[in-house]
């Protein structure tokens, strides 16, 4: 019996020979090959980008995990605040490195910071080697080493007023962005804030801490664009700021100081703000001795802005200083009584109660009157 032939079916295809449809097909898991290759090069730069941002990492700032935290809600507030740009990777990068023991405390950070060094801060105990320490606004560089030598006794103050150019015989060691070339001093030019400091940290860092921290805030503020703002160079708007920061007792009386003293400095009048004059001076002295004492800090005889500022303002003094407030209008009261034409224009205040208002004028008569009502009142 003859067995039926069974007929393979052919791969080959009328006009296309086997050899040219294997090449076609090497060509196309060649093709394959390159976007799953370029897919993970791409995915892998991704990944990296958000491992390690571009850019420099910015200032230190305070970061605080709860007792209630776990590493899901960690790494969303890392990414709220700013700390890290994707919450997900920094889950799946903690867990690749050997995962992460959540320790509630302090923690001091830098934003945009590699997730690894990120990831080696928050493995250290936060209450081992952290000291946290407080500088209020308006702190003298002298008050700050005081304070820093009280809360991390490994710092000597005298070492860190060396550091920070307080002492007539040293530079600082570290500058500011605004620091002009002839100030040798860091005055005015630390941010005051609530710092966790470790013991093995030197007098130089510190201040680099605290000089960044301040320099973020100005960029936030728009102090780099002060000359556009006020027609003030940076570091003059942190004199301005440092004489409201000691001047100011209540936040709604900052922008009118602030508009005081520009109005005096555009009209050449001295500034004759008390708080000038304690600057580096015995604080047991009365008014009278040291409003007599002939320094560059004595607004009382000397035109112009101090050489230096007084304090280390806030963010508010800082604001305040950017944007002070305008004149009166004039349908204000303050400005009916000038009757020869002369600009109606904020130029004096007084202390007007116990409370830290002040009282703002326009004329020196109305100036008198209300610093006659503030002697009345007992605040004077």
């Amino acid at each position: 019996m003859d067995h039926e032939h069974r007929v393979l079916p052919s791969l080959v295809v009328e006009g296309f020979p086997s050899k040219r449809i294997a090449n076609i097909v090497a060509m196309l898991f060649v093709s394959v090959l390159v976007v799953i290759a370029v897919a993970f090069a791409a995915h892998k730069y991704w990944y990296l980008q958000q491992v390690n941002p571009s850019g420099e990492a910015d200032a230190s700032e305070i970061f605080l995990i709860t007792e209630t935290d776990d590493l899901s809600t960690v790494s969303k507030k890392l990414k709220q605040d700013g700390f890290i740009v994707n919450d997900s990777v920094f889950r799946s990068y903690a867990s690749s490195e050997g995962g992460l023991e959540i320790l509630p405390g302090y923690y001091t950070l830098r934003p945009r910071d590699h997730m690894g060094n990120i990831l080696r801060v928050l493995r250290t105990p936060p209450n081992e080697t952290l000291s946290k320490v407080t500088f209020p606004e308006g702190f003298t560089l002298a008050q700050i080493a005081e304070r820093l030598n009280q809360g991390v006794p490994s710092i000597d103050a005298e070492d860190f007023l060396a550091k920070t150019g307080d002492l007539k015989t040293t530079s600082s060691a570290v500058r500011s962005v605004y620091q002009p070339e002839s100030v040798t001093s860091l005055e005015g030019l630390l941010f005051p804030d609530t710092y966790l400091i470790s013991g093995d940290k030197t007098a130089t860092q510190v201040a680099q801490e605290m000089l960044k921290l301040m320099e973020r805030v100005g960029r936030q503020e728009g102090l780099d664009d002060s000359m556009n703002l006020v027609g003030r160079s940076p570091y003059e708007v942190l004199i301005v700021a440092s004489i409201i920061e000691r001047e100011a007792k209540v936040a709604q009386d900052r922008p009118k100081i602030a508009r005081v003293i520009y109005n005096r400095l555009a009209l050449g009048m001295p500034l004759e703000i008390d708080a000038t004059l304690f600057y580096k001076q015995n604080s047991e002295l009365s008014f009278p001795t040291l409003k007599a004492i002939d320094t560059p800090f004595n607004t009382y005889m000397h035109t112009g802005l101090p050489p230096t500022p007084i304090s280390n303002p806030g963010r508010e003094s800082i604001a305040a200083a950017l944007s002070p407030a305008p004149n009166p209008s004039a349908g204000n009261a303050l400005c009916r009584e000038i009757q020869d034409g002369s600009p109606c224009i904020y130029l004096y205040y007084v202390l007007s109660d116990k409370d830290g208002n002040h009282k703002f004028a326009a004329t020196f008569s109305q100036h008198q009157a209300n610093v006659q009502a503030a002697i009345i009142a007992g605040v004077l």
